[in-house]
């Protein structure tokens, strides 16, 4: 870059921004609403009031065009399932007598309509609702929410851009609906939805969109000729409307590869591109198929999914090597900032050293910016944010945080050997069953009971200094008391302690392990009103004391039937974690690996015999594209197995995994040699099982017969019908019986009346095998 003017201005934008508010407001009016408490009209004024207050802040940092339409009162894919009329007919009748319950039976469903089904968003941590569309499904446009947030925006002065699922990934992330024939795929239902896409645009046109953004990154992930072949028809179509908007299609989470040509030929007016990471790649790929001429760029320069500050220099070089490609460059994150927290500057307890080293999405707005100023007036312009933006970087790169000698010294000495469980589990099996003396179809949980609202008052009053650490320490004994007593009298067969003293399953580690910093409000969504605090893994990892091992003995000290010792793996400390950028991942997770090898251990030795290391984020972590597959599953797998290969052969090792399609890493599961595998089925009536099954799984395995991201509590008879449908892939021998997940979010009613449905219904079961 050179110190004068550039280009013509450069404008900044996002493409999404955290929805819930500094103090989580929405998260609490939905669920007052849900209560009871708040009615809808007080729900929608405290969305009107976020979206109102983001808007704002977004255009005081420089933001020249701000998203519309990307903020949700739970999910953004279920808002484009309402918007072309895609309701499933057993949540219709409901949603035609009010949208708004309508809306969250979908999401959640009720005690008689399940919801629809709940997975990951590509490669993160955020959930979205799955449509369901057969080929009897009729689309219908419905752009009310769209259009209104549009003329909000619109009355406040501002520049807005409306965000749209796009129609090739809607349909690429929908399933068959129950009922559908075989063969059927949503992408074969383009020629219906398109019609009501131009619908939707026209709508958007006339009340005053310059521009629409038209999200795609289905794309980037490795596609079939006869996919590319849809997005071509697509755009072909949309980009040929006479009435319409200016059409901005927006790929990010990797290098688009293959989709690549296919866009830029089309007739839309621009895309949007990640430049981050892997899809730094997207840079010369866009030069190699000759660029934009006549189009507009956006180039994703400031990763949207971390939260370390960008390199501003860097960022300016490659905007400065794209200036040759389009028409014109704007700046932008390279994904939406739903990803991240908030604001970096409410994180009082970080060393301001190190806090300067973060960006939330406040901080990468302003980077945002800067970089447009410095694309559009050259770096004399911005020369004293480049000299802050350096040191911030020298001082991150130059602390001693990033680097302990001990613990590369040990992580270097890893043999293959140390990864390996001896002897293999067809040996363990019989010893660990010996060694348990389990019953046919044991039942179990995942691990957490409710966290009532006592127990996040006893938290809030040790941070407050209200009570000592020795009455906090009292609660949680008590609550662990009434948990084992709770599963002894149900009749559980093995019992956990329910997780008290956690408030997350990756903080709570994060807090007690090296290398790790803790934020206090760093909220990021995981699904509807979910949020959580992921951790950042700022330097070498090691753990200092046990972590876990006096919960544990004490919750088996009050029962005779065997406890499980509960740990998050080290695949899932990463995924969940805002991860270091300055080393491999695979380095770090074999950092988190020894150090959590050392808790399993420990836990052994104080006589846990069931010890159970989750990994919901396996599947979530597999790269998008097929060919980086092989590698991230064969760092991943050793990971995990050195975590858990250091116990005798009759302890038994059990993992969990939920909420992601498991069928395409079945192998990488099988390669983990757990002796249990739990994992979530009851939305996609057993689907797990079945392709368990087909692959020849040979392990123990519990595919969940109750949704716990649902309020409402299965009947036993509906529990048994799971069950056999189970057995009908998984032998009786090896199968167990378990929730979807942990019992965190749901209330102790729901939490008994399920539980002692599931033992009912296990044993219903057991004494058909039995007179079988």
């Amino acid at each position: 870059m050179t110190t004068k003017s550039a280009t013509a201005a450069a404008r900044a934008t996002v493409y999404g921004h955290p929805r819930q508010g500094r103090n989580r407001e929405l998260k609490k009016a939905t669920e007052g609403y849900w209560k009871g408490r708040v009615s809808a009209d007080a729900l929608q004024a405290t969305a009107a009031g976020l979206r109102r207050a983001t808007w704002l802040c977004l255009a005081d940092a420089g933001i020249h065009e701000v998203p519309t339409g990307d903020f949700s009162l739970y999910d953004h894919v279920l808002d484009t399932t309402v918007m072309v009329g895609a309701v499933p007919e057993r949540h219709r009748s409901a949603f035609e007598a009010d949208a708004l319950d309508g809306y969250f039976a979908m999401a959640r469903g009720t005690q008689d309509v399940a919801p629809l089904e709940m997975t990951k968003w590509f490669d993160t941590n955020y959930h979205y609702l799955v449509p369901e569309l057969g080929p009897d499904t009729v689309f219908g446009a419905d752009s009310r929410k769209q259009v209104a947030e549009l003329r909000e925006a619109l009355a406040l002065g501002l520049t807005p851009r409306p965000v749209l699922v796009g129609p090739v990934t809607y349909l690429l992330l929908a399933k068959a609906a129950p009922g559908a024939p075989a063969g059927f795929e949503p992408l074969d239902l383009l020629g219906g939805l398109l019609p009501v896409y131009a619908e939707v645009l026209a709508d958007l046109r006339a009340a005053g969109a310059e521009w629409v953004q038209l999200d795609e990154p289905a794309l980037v992930q490795g596609r079939t000729p006869a996919e590319l072949d849809a997005a071509a028809r697509a755009y072909g179509t949309l980009g040929g409307l006479a009435d319409r908007p200016r059409l901005l299609v927006a790929s990010y989470f990797e290098r688009l590869g293959e989709a690549l040509p296919v866009l830029a030929k089309a007739p839309v007016d621009g895309l949007a591109l990640d430049f981050t990471g892997p899809a730094a790649a997207n840079l010369e790929a866009l030069a190699a198929v000759g660029g934009l001429p006549g189009k507009r760029l956006v180039a994703g320069v400031v990763d949207g999914r971390n939260i370390w500050v960008n390199d501003l220099e860097k960022s300016l070089a490659t905007l400065g090597t794209l200036l040759g490609l389009a028409d014109r460059v704007d700046v932008s994150a390279s994904c939406s900032l739903l990803h991240v927290p908030l604001d970096a500057t409410a994180e009082k307890d970080i060393d301001p050293g190190i806090a300067r080293w973060l960006a939330f999405a406040r901080q990468k707005t302003v980077e945002l910016g800067i970089l447009a100023k410095g694309l559009s007036h050259g770096t004399d312009a911005i020369a004293g944010e480049l000299a802050a933006n350096r040191a911030a970087l020298a001082s991150r790169a130059g602390s001693p945080l990033t680097h302990d000698p001990a613990v590369r010294s040990r992580t270097a000495a890893v043999t293959a050997a140390d990864a390996r469980r001896s002897p293999s589990y067809a040996e363990r099996a019989a010893g660990q069953r010996a060694h348990l003396g389990l019953p046919l179809l044991p039942t179990t949980t995942i691990g957490s009971f409710p966290q009532t609202a006592e127990l996040r008052t006893a938290r809030a009053d040790l941070r407050a200094g209200r009570i000592d650490a020795d009455g906090y320490e009292e609660r949680i004994r008590a609550e662990i008391r009434e948990v084992i007593a709770f599963q002894e009298k149900t009749g559980l067969d093995v019992l956990v302690h329910g997780e008290p003293e956690r408030s997350d399953m990756v903080q709570y580690f994060a807090e007690q392990l090296s290398g790790y910093l803790a934020t206090r409000h760093g909220w990021v969504q995981s699904y509807g009103t979910r949020y959580v605090r992921p951790p950042i893994l700022a330097g070498d990892i090691s753990r200092p004391k046990p972590m876990t091992v006096r919960w544990t003995s004490y919750a088996q000290s009050l029962a005779a039937k065997p406890v499980k010792g509960m740990l998050t793996g080290p695949v899932t400390m990463l995924a969940w974690s805002f991860v270091r950028d300055d080393q491999p991942l695979a380095d770090t997770a074999r950092q988190l690996a020894l150090a959590l090898r050392d808790e399993v251990n420990d836990l052994e030795a104080a006589g846990t015999g069931v010890i159970q290391v989750d990994e919901p984020a396996l599947r979530e972590t597999l790269p998008l594209r097929t060919a980086d597959h092989a590698a991230y599953l064969t760092w991943a797998t050793e990971a995990f197995r050195l975590t858990t290969s250091g116990v005798r052969p009759d302890t038994q090792i059990h993992t969990h995994m939920c909420y992601a399609e498991f069928g395409d890493i079945v192998r990488a599961i099988d390669d983990l040699d757990a002796d249990v595998i739990s994992l979530e089925a009851a939305r996609s009536h057993m689907q797990v099982a079945r392709e368990l099954a087909a692959h020849g799984y040979p392990r123990e395995a519990g595919p969940g017969v109750w949704d716990i991201h649902s309020p409402r509590v299965p009947d036993a008879a509906e529990i048994a019908v799971l069950l056999r449908t189970g057995l009908g892939a998984i032998p009786p021998g090896r199968l167990w019986v378990n929730p979807d997940c942990g019992l965190k979010t749901r209330g102790w009613p729901e939490t008994r009346a399920s539980l002692e449905n599931l033992v009912a219904a296990a044993r219903t079961v057991r004494a058909e095998l039995d007179a079988s």
